[in-house]
């Protein structure tokens, strides 16, 4: 077993041993949450190559088909990559038209759905139709940061995985987000709270706020909550809710958060998220 050729860090090796036993009878549908978006990738393509690697400590790394699944050029690899936009419609029926086929090795087809969060409501219906038929052969893998922010009726159907989270005090940024920090925004958000300004001039510049700097944001303030909840705050935002005088307001902004995702998830415009992320909680902290 050649985890190392995979890209699995040495914090997320814990995850080698459930994926062999997984390796026994794979599931036709698994949520990989959990790690960063690069972590979560390199799992899913580990455990694609354990489903098609014949060597006995599979997988290998080094045969045909671990190769070909490292350079994502396998014939039984299939991935959708939400960091790159939206997952329209048409790109699971594509798959659905695949997946009717058997493999063509001797191994499991592996489709993987990365950062699947940024499925549309018509894509995640479609694919949802599909894992309700059996596929023999077949492993569908849908990697986010956490299985909330996927359609619950996918996640019902699907074996969950969690990879070690990330270090709070270390979050990850997406190359894709450019100079966009979502730390900064989260500072911002509190800065909102106490002041009423300077949230509105950000989340209304034309363009700015995408689809993923959104989901980033959230999992900013996500950290947040969860430095002031344990005690011990070092961002603004963090010290901001462990601050609040009344304690339902911690509850109120986790709440809040949640119903943020899940307008995501079903493709509300990332603007308007943001925007009622922070009129919501001001308006319940200004009283």
């Amino acid at each position: 077993m050649n985890a190392g050729a995979f890209g699995i860090s040495p914090r997320q090796t814990r995850i080698l041993e459930r994926f062999d036993r997984l390796a026994a009878a794979p599931p036709q549908s698994l949520v990989v949450e959990g790690g960063r978006a690069d972590e979560r990738l390199a799992a899913a393509l580990f455990f694609a190559a354990r489903l098609n690697c014949a060597r006995p400590d599979a997988p290998c790394g080094e045969c045909p088909a671990c190769v070909q699944i490292r350079a994502r050029v396998h014939l039984d690899l299939i991935l959708l990559d939400g960091l790159a936009g939206t997952i329209k419609v048409d790109d699971v029926r594509e798959v659905r038209q695949k997946a009717g086929e058997p493999p063509r090795g001797e191994g499991y087809r592996a489709v993987i759905l990365a950062e699947a969060q940024s499925l549309s409501i018509e894509a995640a219906n479609s694919l949802l139709k599909t894992l309700e038929d059996p596929r023999p052969g077949h492993c569908f893998m849908l990697l986010a940061p956490q299985r909330e922010r996927l359609f619950p009726t996918l996640v019902s159907r699907s074996f969950v995985l969690t990879l070690a989270w990330p270090d709070p005090e270390e979050p990850a940024v997406p190359r894709e987000l450019g100079d966009e920090d979502p730390a900064q925004w989260a500072d911002a958000l509190a800065a909102f709270y106490r002041t009423g300004r300077g949230w509105f001039a950000r989340t209304s510049a034309k363009g700015r706020v995408t689809r993923l700097l959104a989901d980033h944001i959230l999992l900013a303030c996500s950290r947040a909550l969860s430095e002031a909840l344990s005690g011990r705050p070092v961002s603004g935002l963090g010290r901001y809710l462990a601050e609040l005088p009344d304690p339902g307001g911690v509850r109120f902004f986790d709440v809040l958060l949640a119903e943020c995702q899940e307008a995501l998830v079903t493709q509300v415009n990332p603007s308007l998220v943001l925007e009622w992320l922070g009129t919501r909680m001001y308006a319940r902290t200004a009283r």
